[in-house]
């Protein structure tokens, strides 16, 4: 409960930190005037930062820019969707309405899977059979059996010292180079194991190769921050009588919030974006949002109004992720590129 309420006043600190921060920019550059003119800072210098600031905000524009075409897209009425994907990046809709959206919730089979044979199905069994319900079921048991086997793994690796450690750690340094393109011949083999084990078409089995690709570099990754934990304080647990398993869920665990922050958006990307293995081996029914996305392409036409109304909001969750764990993100990746 404790730590719970620690991440609840961290998300919060966290949101009000944000809205102030044109506060804290009126200042800087209020206390910024000020020194010039009493001599306390050199115009070169100020230029150079100021530079440096209207670049880091021109490159920030470029980025944001897709997000903006796409939100200029979604809201085009009618056909003006597919109007301004032919006039390019720079035209405006005349006419805004949220007919995609509309469109996302009721039709597209994101949220609720419609069955017009049948409309007295009840909304909770439109949505067991929607695609953000299919990517739940992949994504939930993949972060699942990811950390079991991450969090443990990356402790003995980075704490104790057994036969075949060293063979094993280059192992998984082999396999994060290769665990991410899988071949042609790599997907017939997978198919036909699976095809013989009797497991195609199971969220569980996909999900368990979707954790056995994530596992290999995020143990590393987590490995090479718990190196950066003094070891200090894990003795003196150990000397006041903790186990190994109690040193590492209350005192290694808790300062590894930014590592496994890092590992979490990870292995949920691991799941939530795989395309490839999950058209494969999953039937249209339990297809995924990524599938999903991909059946709005058609030989004949696209609906890029629909078509960008589900990519934002497919995108949404990773965004929110990131946004709230930010802080431990970045101190996460700083510190687990610091070893090897």
């Amino acid at each position: 409960m404790s730590m719970s309420k620690n991440i609840l006043g961290e998300i919060k600190d966290d949101i009000v930190h944000g809205a102030k921060a044109p506060i804290r920019a009126g200042r800087e550059v209020v206390g910024t005037v000020r020194a010039l003119r009493d001599g306390r800072a050199s115009y070169r210098d100020v230029g150079l930062t100021a530079g440096a600031t209207l670049g880091a905000i021109a490159i920030l524009l470029i980025i944001l820019f897709p997000l903006y075409y796409m939100i200029n897209v979604a809201l085009a009425a009618g056909t003006g969707a597919a109007s301004l994907y032919e006039e390019g990046f720079f035209a405006s809709p005349t006419e805004y309405n949220l007919a995609a959206f509309e469109w996302l919730w009721y039709e597209s089979g994101f949220f609720f899977r419609p069955n017009p044979q049948d409309p007295t199905v009840s909304m909770w069994e439109a949505f067991t059979s929607s695609f953000l319900a299919n990517s739940l079921q992949l994504v939930i048991p993949t972060v699942v059996f990811s950390f079991v086997l991450i969090v443990p793994a990356a402790y003995a690796f980075s704490r104790r010292e057994f036969y075949g450690r060293k063979p094993t750690l280059y192992g998984y340094v082999l396999l994060t180079q290769v665990g991410g393109g899988i071949s042609i011949a790599a997907l017939i083999a997978i198919y036909v194991v699976f095809n013989q084990l009797g497991i195609l078409n199971s969220f569980l089995a996909v999900a368990i190769l979707y954790a056995a690709g994530a596992i290999p570099f995020n143990t590393w990754l987590l490995k090479t921050f718990m190196d950066n934990i003094p070891e200090s304080y894990e003795e003196a647990a150990i000397m006041d009588g903790a186990s190994r398993w109690r040193v590492m869920w209350e005192i290694v665990l808790p300062l590894s919030k930014p590592g496994l922050a890092v590992v979490l958006i990870f292995v949920f990307l691991a799941g939530w974006n795989e395309f490839i293995l999950a058209q494969i081996l999953l039937s249209a029914d339990k297809h995924p949002l990524s599938v999903g996305l991909y059946r709005l392409i058609d030989e004949f036409g696209t609906p890029w109004g629909q078509f960008s109304a589900y990519a934002l909001v497919y995108a949404l969750p990773v965004a929110l992720i990131y946004f709230f764990s930010q802080r431990y993100v970045e101190s996460g990746l700083s510190f687990g590129g610091m070893e090897g």
